[in-house]
This record gives C-alpha cells, sequence and structure tokens, in this order.
C-alpha cells in the first residue's frame, strides 16, 4: 500500500509537530505538584528571605506550594549540584546569586559548570553594597578615605564577611580602582565584623545595605557611598562610589535559576509570572524594605547578565590571586 504524497507530507508534519504540541501542553498544565525552590544558604539570610518571598508569590499565582529547601554548605556550591543533578522539569528551581558567579572561578574543582549547567529563569532583585568607617576614622567621604589611605598605606583595616565573598570582591575591587592598600581583615560571616566595626576594632567595610543601615541611622557607622551606580532609596543621601571612583560598581543580586535542558515553555511560564509578581506593589515596598532594587528582565537577559558578573569577577580574582578557603 503506498501513500499519496500530500498524505505523507501531513502525517511527517504532523509527527514532528507533536513533541512541541507535548511541550506546550506540558507547561499549560505546570506546575501540578508542589515544586522547591533550593537555596544554597542557611535560613534567615537575605538569600533566604528573598526566596521566601517570591516562593509564597509563586505559591498564591499558581495554585502549587513553592516550597523553599535550604541546602546550605561550600559557598552555595552544595545547594547548586543538587539542582544541577535534579531533573530539568521545572520542579527543582535553584535560588542563583552572586556568590555563583564568583564561585565558578574561585572553586577550581567544581562538578559543574554554572554557565553551562545551569539556565536563568527570571532576576528578582539588585541590592547595593554601602562603604561605611567607624566613626572615629578621620574620614567622611571617599575623596577623604582615598587621601587618608594613601597618607597612611598598609595601617587601615577592612573587613570583610570571609574569603571570596561579595563584600571581599567588592574591598579588592575598591583597592584596585582607588589604587591604596588597605589591610583585608576576612570574618567568618557579616555578623561578627560588623560587631568588630562597631566596637573599632576595625575602621572600614563594605556590607549589605539592610545589615547596616540600623546602625548607620544611629550613628554607630558612617556610610560614605553606595555601591551601585545609582543612589539607593534607603539612603538617598549617602552618594556613590562612582561618584569618586569612576566605573566602579558593585551589586549583590538574586534570582531564579534551573537545570539547563528544562523546557523553554516552562522557562517563559516562571518568567511571566514572577516578573508580574515582582510588579506588584506589596512584594516591591517589601524588598525596598530590605534595600533591594526589584529588577525584571528576560530569562534571556538573565543568562547575559550571569555570563557578565561571571566574567567581571572572575577578573578581580585572578588579579587579586583569591584562593578559596
Amino acid at each position: 500500500m503506498t501513500f499519496p504524497r500530500r498524505k505523507f507530507l501531513q502525517l511527517a508534519i504532523g509527527a514532528a509537530a507533536l513533541p512541541a504540541m507535548q511541550r506546550f501542553a506540558h507547561a499549560q498544565t505546570y506546575p501540578s505538584r508542589p515544586v522547591r525552590l533550593v537555596v544554597g544558604y542557611p535560613s534567615g539570610g537575605p538569600a533566604d528571605i528573598g526566596s521566601r518571598l517570591i516562593a509564597q508569590a509563586l505559591s498564591d499565582r499558581l495554585g502549587q506550594p513553592f516550597v523553599v529547601e535550604n541546602r546550605p554548605g561550600a559557598g552555595g556550591n552544595i545547594g547548586t549540584e543538587v539542582v544541577v543533578k535534579a531533573a530539568p522539569d521545572g520542579y527543582t528551581l535553584l535560588n542563583a546569586n552572586i556568590p555563583h558567579a564568583i564561585n565558578a572561578t574561585l572553586y577550581e574543582n567544581l562538578s559543574f559548570n554554572f554557565i553551562r549547567d545551569i539556565a536563568g529563569v527570571a532576576l528578582i532583585y539588585r541590592q547595593p553594597l554601602v562603604l561605611e568607617v567607624h566613626p572615629s576614622l578621620p574620614v567622611k567621604t571617599v575623596p577623604e578615605l582615598i587621601a587618608y589611605a594613601k597618607a597612611n598605606p598598609g595601617t587601615i583595616e577592612i573587613a570583610s564577611s570571609g574569603i571570596g565573598t561579595p563584600q571581599h570582591l567588592a574591598l579588592e575591587l575598591f583597592k584596585r580602582m582607588a589604587v591604596v592598600d588597605l589591610i583585608h581583615v576576612p570574618y567568618r560571616g557579616s555578623a561578627p565584623a560588623l560587631a568588630d566595626l562597631i566596637s573599632g576594632q576595625v575602621q572600614v567595610m563594605i556590607d549589605t545595605i539592610n545589615s547596616s543601615i540600623g546602625h548607620i541611622r544611629t550613628g554607630r557607622l558612617r556610610a560614605l557611598a553606595v555601591s551601585m551606580t545609582t543612589r539607593s532609596e534607603a539612603l538617598p543621601d549617602v552618594p556613590t562610589v562612582a561618584e569618586f571612583v569612576r566605573g566602579f560598581e558593585m551589586t549583590s543580586w538574586s534570582g531564579v535559576a534551573v537545570p539547563k535542558k528544562t523546557p523553554a515553555e516552562i522557562i517563559a511560564k516562571l518568567n511571566t509570572e514572577i516578573n508580574a509578581a515582582l510588579a506588584e506593589p506589596k512584594l516591591k515596598e517589601r524588598f525596598a524594605e530590605l534595600g533591594a532594587i526589584v529588577t525584571p528582565v528576560s530569562s534571556a537577559e538573565f543568562d547575559k547578565f550571569i555570563a557578565a558578573e561571571t566574567e567581571k569577577w572572575g577578573n578581580v580574582i585572578r588579579g587579586a590571586n583569591i584562593r578559596a578557603e
């Protein structure tokens, strides 16, 4: 038995279209069961808080639980490995943030390649850091800090929350661009570093706004500048570092990602729903209270952003010869 040519072509086209139709149908019904959002850090931190806010918003919008699962360890790499190994079906998401861009260079023997194995879904927020000093240090502006550091090289101690953290990378970028000699004092976390800054054990720190803003408002710390290229609504009278050190920019950021082979239709649906949630005034206001700026972008734009951040901080790590502890 032979088929007419037209009938054969119709069958062939139908067969070729079937996988696409199945993917579309799957995306239409997604999610049909609970979804986990893996956070590679302990509960209570900025990444965890932001993830829980967006998880609740997605639960409300899509009618299925989006459950935060904390998998801390190795600077976020343990949680990332969990997601890389998960089925690419949209039911395992990753809280992707700036440490992932840093870790790609900082750690030499990772079992995954973040750019190759993870696909960006949506950028949730960007958050500036704040360059701050103990009030006993006789400087009130970034130019004064630079001048004082150059007049007293190797004497000013600047704290960070640990080797290879965003705060550490920010100070290394500042040292390089401002051409100053500062002594790096790494701590195991932001809290002990901030405590020593408040007590005057160290003189300078670059930290997240939400951790420091209360101490700045009470005068226990003096804010010199924020690290984005635009001023922060949380500290509107504080200038940017870039106003004095041209080209300086450092933002802490957080978003959602998935295993690389996750269907494009599911990525698109998640991107649409996350961006719609971020447009809601209550959620936007909640992030603003944390000193964060909501930044909706497409999934393709988020992928480009991750690649650019990975290259930028890779250059800083190699230039400063930073090694993971």
